[in-house]
């Protein structure tokens, strides 16, 4: 595995292979990898020929009070678990190779609709953080394929509509949430949970699995439903940014147009924000026009 940390040597070494006619995949990360992330480079891998992986924790989706100089890095472990996947190319830059005129001055990409949302009202500014450093990555590697984990549903379905949006010729692959055996998706950010706080924490899947069965079952009060769920989570220990029933591809309103319905949650653990979400198809049948309204 080769490592770079400037742009012009990565683009270089990239173009080598492209010359040779091989494929090139991507996996954008901020570090500090676990089992969700090697599964993202499986995919990659199984994907094309070459897969690049980056590291970098990109301070410009980060919020004032948020956990920028926390956040762990961990480059060395990291190098070892990318070596023994098989990854042929590491971009790690520094944040003044990546911003060197300093990160406001920087032209940012906005996602309207889909980043003004969820996650993107109680952060406001972070998926502009996220799709400006992921359009800037995209065109460094110019990759055929670029894979992104479903835990984080939202931005998968931004960075989708920012490829879509301005006709970059990149396939995007979503890979299903890597959880522990009691149901928590994996995330860097499990490492900031105590004892009892981890314990506790696979209840955001449970509520989120008991939602999507109550739907399957017929139950068509979807505002008593995110209703119920906040009072499960506040009543487990957390406390509930939001939980929201809505169009897998819009992330709107359920309406009659919906194919598959999306089921989101963010809440707080003490410190430590966790977000999942789950998924269901929806039967033709249904009356989807009267289920919005409710």
């Amino acid at each position: 595995m080769r490592t770079y940390t400037t742009a012009a040597s990565l683009r270089s070494a990239l173009g080598e292979f492209r010359c040779q006619g091989q494929s090139i995949a991507f996996v954008p990360t901020m570090g500090n990898l676990h089992e969700g992330h090697l599964d993202l480079v499986r995919r990659a891998r199984s994907l094309c020929d070459i897969v690049v992986v980056s590291i970098f924790v990109n301070p410009l989706q980060f919020g004032a009070n948020e956990d920028l100089d926390a956040y762990p890095r961990t480059l060395a472990a990291d190098k070892e678990k990318l070596f023994s996947e098989g990854v042929q190319v590491l971009y790690a830059p520094t944040v003044e190779e990546i911003y060197p005129e300093g990160m406001h001055k920087h032209t940012q990409v906005q996602v309207p609709d889909l980043s003004e949302t969820l996650c993107g009202s109680s952060r406001p500014g972070h998926f502009n953080g996220v799709s400006t450093i992921v359009n800037k990555l995209f065109n460094m590697v110019q990759p055929d394929v670029a894979v992104f984990g479903e835990k984080d549903f939202q931005q998968l379905s931004i960075i989708r509509k920012m490829v879509s949006d301005l006709c970059m010729p990149i396939q995007i692959e979503g890979v299903a949430t890597a959880r522990d055996a009691d149901g928590l998706a994996k995330s860097s950010r499990n490492g900031y949970l105590n004892s009892e706080q981890r314990r506790i924490a696979p209840t955001i899947h449970e509520v989120l699995t008991g939602c999507r069965e109550a739907i399957a079952c017929g139950f068509d009060n979807f505002l008593q439903l995110e209703s119920h769920a906040r009072m499960q989570l506040l009543q487990a220990g957390f406390e509930p940014d939001y939980f929201a029933i809505r169009d897998a591809r819009t992330l709107r309103a359920v309406d009659e147009s919906t194919e598959e319905i999306a089921i989101l949650a963010a809440a707080r653990l003490g410190s430590t924000r966790l977000i999942d979400n789950v998924r269901l198809a929806v039967n033709p049948a249904s009356d989807w026009g009267m289920l919005a309204t409710q």
